[in-house]
């Protein structure tokens, strides 16, 4: 029962959504509303159901698993679907983000609502099937799935250089996607399983290790690939402009949830199953971490465009999760899912408010903002929050994040160094969250030349719903981050427990070497 549910989650909003576009539009707005609404609710009301069914106590396996056979056994091919302690916090998270995001849509006022409610959905299905699928294929299958609707709605509702920029992210996504692809394929080629399962794979390399060199090689292709779309240092250009080009819902979806698919990739398959690979790239993954969280961050400073300052931000604290990858310690690990979650819910609540700031300003340049506190007071208490939790402020699930990872590599005498230039993006963080902080919420309130349509009044309803949702998870996570952390932590001991050891042996080997030369 509990598969079916977990399958069902997957379905229905394809369901609910592929029927929107078919729906008369003479049936009315009401119709598709509701129908937009089950859509998103139930993903989200099945999510928390197998949350609190998930059993503690399991080590090492999956849960509410599901297979199916597709026509295409004979390659391996199933679909395998089951929650872990890893996956069942960015399935929750998807399916919050998706509920908020939806929610907010509904009164977005956009043309062509249904055709835009309906690719919501459709994006959805696949976001709930990339955080589900133990099968290797359609994690993969459902990643690439829910990227479709994202450039389709870039390229309706995208406004100026809508165009350029959705076939920017085309190029980048598609050969981050290839990349990745090809090492999925070597992966499971090299290690002689039967099916494309990571149960499977894992087992048959447990069984057969892979040698040091073909397990570099794979690891490169994932790492580099999954880092393409997760906009890793310098794969990062098409992120901003995609997430400021998008409309907010999408912004939402992408930002907080499908950008979140590589570093799972890299958290769950790659890492635990190349070890040796992992640690002869942990260089990279440093270097490259920290030129997300400096450079970008300086980038993020001199933005003016309010939309442009959160997509950079976005991009910027990407970079902690990298090097909390490379700490290869259980610690690390669990710090770079909670941050994980923690990320997709700030950013995608930022996205959302940023689009309730416009709507009062007609525009998302700061410097021609100022004194929204005395034009919607509950709007600017929302903004001041999301904005601290973004930059780190306790309380919120973004600090705990942070600060296991801090934490994790403090662990670490030879990584100690990366302490001091990762503590950079902490002030860095502070100077643009405030500086924004002070642009808009305080001072005299602007009297807007536009000519478009103003609101000058607080919050409505539909804005402070899904800006609850997102905001009290944070706080909840902030202050029992056990919710999730007691579920994962014994899939965390199993893929990363004996990596560690087994990691120490070659960096002691290594020392040995270079002391005998």
């Amino acid at each position: 029962m509990d598969s079916q549910l977990l399958f069902s989650a997957i379905w229905v909003p394809f369901i609910f959504g592929s029927s929107l576009a078919l729906i008369p539009s003479k049936v009315g707005s009401k119709a598709y509303k509701w129908i937009s609404l089950a859509g998103c609710l139930w993903p989200f009301l099945v999510a928390w159901y197998l949350f609190f069914q998930f059993e503690d106590g399991l080590q090492g396996g999956y849960q509410f698993e599901f297979l199916q056979s597709t026509g295409l056994d004979s390659l391996g091919i199933y679909l395998h679907l089951g929650l872990n302690g890893i996956s069942l916090p960015l399935f929750i998270l998807a399916a919050t983000v998706g509920l908020a995001a939806i929610f907010y849509a509904l009164h977005s006022h956009a043309d062509r609502i249904q055709l835009y409610l309906s690719l919501l959905l459709i994006m959805l299905s696949g976001l709930m099937g990339t955080f589900s699928s133990i099968d290797l294929f359609f994690f993969y299958f459902f990643h690439e799935f829910a990227l479709i609707p994202s450039f389709i709605m870039i390229m309706i509702w995208g406004g100026v250089a809508r165009y350029a920029i959705a076939l920017e992210m085309t190029i980048y996504l598609t050969l981050g996607a290839l990349l990745s692809l090809v090492g999925l394929i070597a992966l499971y080629q090299q290690s002689g399983a039967d099916t494309f399962s990571m149960l499977a794979l894992s087992n048959a390399l447990a069984e057969r290790p892979l040698t040091e060199t073909i397990e570099s090689n794979i690891f490169a292709l994932l790492f580099f690939g999954l880092g393409i779309l997760v906009s890793l240092f310098p794969f990062h250009s098409w992120a901003p402009k995609g997430y400021a080009a998008a409309p907010s819902s999408a912004a939402m979806l992408h930002a907080g949830v499908l950008k979140k698919f590589g570093l799972y990739g890299l958290l769950q398959i790659a890492i635990p199953l190349l070890p040796m690979g992992a640690f002869a790239w942990s260089p990279w993954l440093i270097t490259l971490g920290l030129c997300n969280i400096v450079i970008i961050g300086l980038v993020t400073m001199a933005q003016k465009d309010l939309k442009q300052m959160i997509s950079y931000s976005s991009v910027m604290h990407m970079g902690y999760a990298f090097l909390g990858l490379a700490t290869f310690s259980v610690l690390g690990a669990g710090g770079v899912l909670l941050l994980l979650v923690a990320h997709g819910l700030s950013v995608a609540l930022l996205f959302m408010l940023s689009t309730s700031i416009y709507k009062r300003f007609a525009t998302f340049d700061m410097s021609e903002m100022g004194g929204l506190g005395k034009i919607a007071p509950n709007l600017s208490v929302f903004f001041v929050l999301a904005i601290m939790a973004s930059i780190g402020l306790p309380g919120f699930a973004n600090f705990l994040g942070e600060f296991v990872i801090f934490a994790a590599i403090a662990e670490h005498e030879s990584l100690r160094w990366v302490l001091f230039v990762s503590a950079l993006g902490i002030m860095i963080s502070a100077i643009y969250g405030l500086r924004s902080i002070g642009n808009v919420v305080f001072g005299t309130p602007v009297k807007c030349n536009s000519e478009e349509e103003v609101e000058l009044n607080d919050m409505k309803m539909f804005e402070k719903l899904p800006a609850l949702l997102l905001l009290g998870s944070l706080m909840i996570i902030g202050i029992f981050p056990k919710l999730f952390s007691d579920k994962a932590n014994r899939d965390l001991m199993h893929l990363y427990g004996d990596q560690e050891m087994v990691l120490e042996e070659i960096s002691r080997s290594d020392e040995n070497q270079n002391l005998n030369d």
